[in-house]
Formats: C-alpha cells, sequence, structure tokens
C-alpha cells in the first residue's frame, strides 16, 4: 500500500476494525494510479481492444 511494513498492524490493543478504520482512503490513490497504468499499457499495447 505504500506504508512501511507495521505501520497500522503493529499497534497494540488496536482491533482489526480499528485499524481499517485508520487506513480510511489511503489506498484509493494507489488503486486508481495502478488501474491507470494499467489501462495505459493494454491502450498501447493493442489500441483496437482498448
Amino acid at each position: 500500500m505504500g506504508l512501511p511494513d507495521g505501520w497500522v498492524t503493529d499497534t497494540p490493543g488496536l482491533p482489526r476494525a480499528a485499524m481499517l478504520r485508520a487506513l480510511g482512503n489511503g489506498v484509493v490513490r494507489l488503486q486508481a494510479a495502478t488501474a491507470i497504468r494499467h489501462l495505459h499499457e493494454r491502450a498501447q499495447a493493442d489500441p483496437a481492444t482498448a
């Protein structure tokens, strides 16, 4: 996700639901960038199917 290992998971006593809440929408930018890169690569490989 782009954060150091244990950034949230090494917090003592923090339940899983709280870990996910702490991460929030932090993954959205990385997911969007990955999707755009993937679509761009597909379009470059075969413009007719993009």
